[in-house]
């Protein structure tokens, strides 16, 4: 039978699949619409699967937020291509997955992927993302998320698509909360913990085994290498704790300094920076180029 233009577009528009793929599936159906959509769902999955291994280290992390500022939530949903990244479906389905997450507190991320993408619609996470893939043509994954809850007010920060901070202000106001956020999105360490007493154990002990291999180096006397290892140790933790770290605004005075003068404290934060952890793959087209003319 005569496939129509309105046939195809219909199909397009509820299964986000191209032109040709549409008129090929409503060749194969006869005109079935519902069969036809049914076909490129089944064809979109398979080639998700195909997709699953390719490294995908690009794509955004997203900060959403309770109105009464006591809930949020940061998701990191991954593509291969920071052009894909910033395609319109692609922010809304992450976007989508955020809210998700702060509506429904999923207990990890299996549990989230079953969850239906909006509200009263019986597609799942796992199948909006396999339908994105066959649409998009690059892999998509969901990787990770936080929620946060807190009995007082919970300030955020989002650094472009890159970077996303939550913290659970003690006192103060928006401006030292929002303040805060980005200090702990730009500082260079980023801090590991709020104070010294959070720092872990191993952390620590490894960091006093290599400033002690130094300082035995010196030659010193003992009691002159303890101190230089307890200086080194100070110093240590004044650059990846929050409250000792010099502040981003105003590099005179600590964090510390700055929310005691406010009568504020930091109860925790979380900081999620898109890709980290993701070992990418490298390219260098002229190494390729080079080999190929030797290999000639």
């Amino acid at each position: 039978m005569a496939i129509t233009a309105a046939q195809v577009k219909e199909l397009r528009e509820r299964t986000g699949s191209g032109m040709m793929e549409c008129k090929k599936a409503l060749v194969d159906t006869d005109g079935d619409l519902d069969a036809a959509a049914e076909a490129l769902r089944k064809t979109g999955m398979a080639k998700a699967d195909k997709k699953a291994g390719r490294v995908a280290a690009e794509g955004v992390v997203v900060v959403e937020i309770s109105d009464d500022r006591n809930t949020a939530a940061i998701v990191e949903v991954n593509s291969e291509t920071d052009f894909v990244a910033r395609k319109k479906d692609f922010q809304d389905f992450a976007a989508a997955i955020a809210r998700r997450v702060l509506a429904d507190n999923p207990a990890d991320l299996d549990s989230l992927l079953a969850m239906p993408l909006q509200d009263g619609d019986a597609t799942s996470i796992e199948d909006a993302r396999k339908a994105l893939i066959a649409t998009i043509g690059e892999n998509i994954t969901v990787r990770r998320f936080t929620r946060v809850e807190s009995n007082g007010e919970i300030a955020s920060y989002r650094h472009g698509v890159r970077i996303g901070v939550l913290v659970e202000l003690d006192g103060g106001d928006a401006a030292l909360g929002k303040d805060l956020a980005m200090h702990i999105a730009a500082h260079d360490p980023r801090p590991v913990c709020v104070s010294d007493d959070q720092v872990p154990e191993e952390m620590l002990a490894k960091e006093r085994d290599i400033f002690t291999a130094q300082a035995r180096e010196s030659g010193k006397p003992d009691n002159i290498i303890e101190k230089m290892i307890e200086g080194r140790m100070r110093k240590f933790l004044g650059e990846i704790t929050l409250l000792g770290q010099a502040f981003v605004k105003d590099p005179d005075q600590t964090v510390g300094q700055l929310l005691s003068a406010a009568g504020a404290g930091v109860a925790g934060f979380e900081r999620m920076e898109l890709g980290e952890g993701i070992e990418k793959k490298t390219e260098n087209f002229a190494a390729e180029v080079m080999a190929q003319v030797k290999g000639g």
